[in-house]
Parts: C-alpha cells; sequence; structure tokens
C-alpha cells in the first residue's frame, strides 16, 4: 500500500551551507519530494564545494538558486520571492558561520538575506546544524544557538557520533529520514499539546525454559505508528514494547519489556502521570506457572512435556480501575466476530472506546483496517496504512478529550 504523501501541498525551501554534510542533502531531497513536497533549493558559494547544483536541481525538480543577482527573477528578488507562500525554510547544513549570521542579522548572500526578509509570521525557519564537535561545543556557537532559539527559530539536532574529520562528538547532522520525520512533525496539527500519552505496542514473551517460550505474531507497527502519530500531535509521548525490532520514533520515549508482568509492573506506576492509555500490545494471557531452570530435553519416551499455565495481570482493566485513571483506549485482535468481540470487552473492561482489528490478517503488514467501537455504537477506519490510521485515531482521541 502507498505511504502517505506527507508533505502533499507543502512548498519547502532548502537552504544549503557549506558543510561535508552537504552530501546527505542530495538524499533529503529525494525524501522531501517523495513525500509531496514543493522543494525550492537555494545554496551558499561554500555549499558549491561540496555538491552541484546541477544534482540537487535533478532531484528537486526546480531551478537552485545561488546569488541574490540571479536574473531568471522576474524582479530580481529571488530573497523576496522564494519565501512568500512557503510554508517552512529549512537550513541543512547549517554551519557555525551561517548560525552567526543569522543571529547577528547579516545578510551578503542570497541564503542569509532569503531567511533575513523572509515573512516570520507565515514562514518558519528550522536549522539543522553540522560542524566539528569542538565549533558546536565553543561557547560562541552555544550562545548563538540560544539566540537562535529565542529569535523563533527551530534547532533540529545535531546528532553524535564519527565526523569526517575523524574525531568523535555531537556535531553531526541528523540523518535525512530523521529530518523528514521532524520537519512532518513540526507542520502537523498539534491536537494533543499538553497531553501526555502511555502506549504499549508488540507482543510479549512468557519463557517456558531458557530458550523457549510463548508469544505471538505481532509486530508492534501499530502501537509504534501510534506513538510518532501522537508525538506529531504535540503529545509528550511514552512507549512501552515488549520484544520487537523496530526503531524508535522520533521524540518517543521508549521502555523495552519482555513479559506481560513486566508489561504491568511497568505502566502501572505511570498511568496515573499520563492523560491518555492507549493499551496496543498483544499481551499473553497465559504464562507457565514455573520457568524451567535448563532448557526442557528430549528423554526418547517421544511424551511431550506437561506444564501448567497460569493467568497474566489484565493490564488494561488494572488502569482502567485506577481512581485517577487517564482515559483508556483498548485492542481487540480477534479473529472472527470482531464487533461482537470488540464489544464484550469493551463492556468487561470498562473503558470507553475499542479498536478493533483482525489480528491474524494484519500481524506484520504495513496495512490494516479498524473499527471503533465505543457505548454509543462503532464507526469503521477503511483500509489504509497503519500511519495514516494512527492519525486517524489520535484525531479521534482528541476529539473525545475535547469535544
Amino acid at each position: 500500500m502507498t505511504p502517505p504523501l506527507d508533505l502533499q501541498g507543502r512548498r519547502i525551501v532548502l537552504g544549503l551551507t557549506g558543510g561535508i554534510a552537504c552530501y546527505k542533502v542530495a538524499e533529503l531531497t529525494r525524501l522531501l519530494v517523495k513525500a509531496g513536497a514543493t522543494v525550492n533549493v537555494v545554496m551558499t558559494e561554500a555549499a558549491e564545494q561540496f555538491i552541484t547544483a546541477v544534482t540537487l536541481q535533478a532531484l528537486s525538480g526546480h531551478p537552485v538558486l545561488t546569488s541574490q543577482w540571479d536574473a531568471r527573477e522576474p524582479n530580481n528578488m529571488a530573497h523576496i520571492n522564494l519565501t512568500r507562500g512557503a510554508d517552512a525554510v529549512l537550513v541543512a547544513p547549517a554551519s557555525a558561520d551561517f548560525i552567526a549570521k543569522l543571529v547577528q542579522g547579516r545578510a551578503d548572500e542570497l541564503l542569509s538575506l532569503m531567511c533575513l526578509a523572509r515573512p516570520i509570521a507565515t514562514c518558519p525557519l528550522l536549522v539543522a546544524p553540522a560542524m566539528n564537535r569542538e565549533m558546536w561545543d565553543h561557547p560562541a556557537t552555544q550562545r548563538n544557538i540560544a539566540q537562535l532559539r529565542l529569535d523563533g527559530a527551530t534547532v533540529l539536532g545535531p546528532g553524535s557520533g564519527e565526523q569526517a574529520c575523524g574525531e568523535v562528538g555531537d556535531g553531526r547532522m541528523l540523518e535525512p529520514a530523521d529530518l523528514l520525520a521532524d520537519l512532518v512533525s513540526f507542520l502537523s496539527p498539534k491536537l494533543l499539546k499538553g497531553q501526555r500519552l502511555l502506549i504499549t505496542a508488540g507482543p510479549t514473551f512468557e519463557p517456558i525454559d531458557p530458550v523457549r517460550g510463548i508469544t505471538n505474531l505481532s509486530s508492534g507497527k501499530m502501537g509504534f505508528a501510534i506513538a510518532r502519530a501522537a508525538h506529531e500531535a504535540g503529545a509528550e509521548v511514552t512507549l512501552v514494547a515488549g520484544p520487537v525490532h523496530l526503531p524508535t520514533p522520533r521524540g518517543v520515549r521508549r521502555i523495552d519489556v519482555q513479559t506481560a508482568s513486566q508489561m504491568h509492573d511497568t505502566v502501572l506506576p505511570l498511568a496515573a502521570r499520563h492523560g491518555v492509555f492507549v493499551a496496543t500490545a498483544a499481551v499473553a494471557d497465559w504464562r507457565p506457572a514455573s520457568l524451567s531452570e535448563h532448557k526442557i530435553k528430549k528423554n526418547g519416551s517421544k511424551v511431550a512435556p506437561t506444564f501448567e499455565l497460569t493467568e497474566n495481570p489484565d493490564i488494561l482493566a488494572a488502569v482502567a480501575r485506577l481512581p485517577d485513571r487517564p482515559f483508556c483506549v483498548g485492542f481487540a485482535a480477534e479473529s472472527e466476530n470482531l464487533l461482537e468481540h470488540a464489544r464484550e470487552k469493551l463492556t468487561r473492561k470498562g473503558v470507553p472506546l475499542i479498536v478493533g482489528n483482525l489480528g491474524p490478517a494484519t500481524f506484520g503488514r504495513d496495512d490494516n483496517a479498524l473499527v471503533l467501537v465505543d457505548a454509543e455504537g462503532h464507526r469503521d477506519l477503511p483500509a489504509a496504512d497503519k500511519l495514516t490510521l494512527a492519525r486517524q485515531l489520535i484525531g479521534e482521541i482528541a476529539r473525545r478529550l475535547n469535544p
């Protein structure tokens, strides 16, 4: 299924200053265009030493501007025209020198001139620093970054790691996919601003012996998508994840657990400090009553070993019983009679909203179809990619919190 065009209809002005991180901007430009954005690229003279305008013109599909004297603009005012109607200016990479220019209000070439002339109220400025770790840590740079934020700019990063000079530390430009995610989040409506969401995701694993256990096919993708969508909507998000191999969504706090008991013991103390609890995890209902200390071996009798099961704690029901409980959203992954089982779960758990889906048909997939069940009835969310569904669900939660 085609992923969502997160920046459809958006116009982004992408500025490049001098630095080896310019090589990453080819991929960033490709990702921005793939996400549906119209991208206009502006380069400083120093940036042209690291990547060509030809490359970025081919990837953006639009002429690249490098000089305030570019006569291709009908009125010779590229510094004015570029930001009128633009949704954002993103400077990536932003060198220490260019950040100093922004703070001082200098405008001696097209990119700095354009940033100074942009309409502040309608065209926000985002900068992605990229420099050596000593340059980043220098008091002058830190003063400039602090002032830049006070002036209303948003600073993305920097990251930390190996640098082109061979040193290791803070100062790397964020990776293109991270910059895209941060930009999408920045431009998203803040429907849950000020809210705190606690989300569980993925399966649990109930060990039988040191190498075997009881688990299920949940991939965690839906829960991780909800965490990303909630962060985009302005919420502070904590994600309690079972054993899955998924990257943590940008801006989300993640706590890894393995068993249902561990998830229960992690969630319960946190729940009362959050306004919303979304129980997406496919928690095992049962676990072995006792754990074998060593691997259970075949004994030659061809008789399969047996073991007693005991019931796991019901995390959603426990949170719903708290005196200062959050707004609770449960998930029902069924194999048949979806509406019937979802409604029964709504009543049994004592929660205001159950999200139903046919689990075996969607575990591990990137798409899904959901049904929202509450005391008033039900509403279908037609098949779509899981991030689109997550955003729809977050919109529904926001509507119920702020009717």
